[in-house]
């Protein structure tokens, strides 16, 4: 059965169609929007009246995509900035009535935290009965998670800590200066402070920062493929770093954020961390056909 889930998150707009049946999920087809919802809100906590209506058109085209390649269930989520905004309830009308009734679902820190675990560990291989551990930095906020494939989750965390927020708010110049980079390792750290999960086997990262350090770094994000990472973003523009890994511009412009917010989950869990295959999409489907799934094709 073909399933559809549009991910209303604070950097992008995602939509994942992908086949669920007897527990495996396998990918159909993928869309993304860079919408940087995040970036337009103010401060008295609204998204801006414009926003609201482009995310609404970019859900309303996700959604047609997924109808014309003969999806029977869509399901729709939003994320840390959704989650925040004052006005999350207007964006979730307007595409109400754009999008036949589609219902968006405003998920909490530890629905975000549980479905991004989901999609992770039915998605890799990593030892069962081991404790497996999973990063998912997104756009406004970054979940810690510790539990046993596929769904058993014994520990949790979700912070306001995101690519999109820590480079407004400490990377301003392309590329970063090292003051810049000590801004915003300081800040990750008060962040984490408190972080102290429970000891892991294995650890996997999920959202767009480590989905495109894959280009950069490969799937093994350890201390010295994150440095060579780092030290690369911060010698050239984002627009020749996108050039020559066939990145986004945009996505290029947040990576040295998401990175550094990795590195310190990595650092919290002791382990280095490898790029999964899936995450938050991949755990809503796999939730939605009732199924934790062993894995994908």
């Amino acid at each position: 059965m073909l399933r559809a889930c549009i991910d209303i998150g604070s950097n992008t707009t995602r939509l994942l169609v992908a086949e669920c049946e007897q527990g495996r999920i396998s990918e159909f087809h993928q869309e993304r929007a860079f919408t940087r919802i995040g970036a337009a809100i103010d401060e008295d906590g609204m998204i801006a009246a414009e926003k609201v209506a482009e995310i609404a058109a970019v859900v309303a085209a996700q959604l047609t995509a997924a109808q014309r390649l003969g999806v029977d269930a869509v399901r729709c989520v939003a994320t840390a900035s959704v989650r925040r905004a004052a006005n999350a309830a207007v964006l979730a009308e307007q595409i109400a009535q754009r999008c036949q009734g589609l219902v968006v679902e405003v998920l909490s820190g530890e629905e975000e935290a549980r479905l991004a675990f989901l999609g992770a560990s039915a998605t890799s291989n990593a030892p069962a009965g081991a404790n497996l551990g999973v990063v998912d930095v997104g756009g406004g906020s970054s979940e810690l998670v510790v539990g046993v494939r596929p769904a058993q989750i014994s520990w949790w965390a979700s912070y306001h800590l995101g690519s999109g927020d820590l480079t407004a708010a400490c990377l301003p110049s392309d590329p970063p200066e090292p003051p810049e980079l000590a801004a915003a390792r300081e800040h990750i750290a008060a962040v984490l402070r408190d972080a102290e999960p429970p000891p892991v086997e294995t650890a996997l990262a999920v959202g767009g920062s480590a989905t495109s350090l894959v280009r950069l770094a490969g799937r093994r994000l350890d201390a010295d493929s994150l440095g060579r990472s780092l030290r690369l973003l911060c010698s050239l523009p984002a627009a020749s770093v996108a050039a020559e890994f066939g990145l986004d511009h945009q996505r290029v412009r947040l990576l040295p954020a998401g990175l550094l917010i990795l590195e310190a989950a990595a650092e919290r869990l002791r382990v280095p961390l490898r790029v999964a295959r899936g995450g938050l999409r991949e755990g809503v489907l796999l939730e939605a056909a009732g199924s934790a799934g062993p894995g994908v094709e």
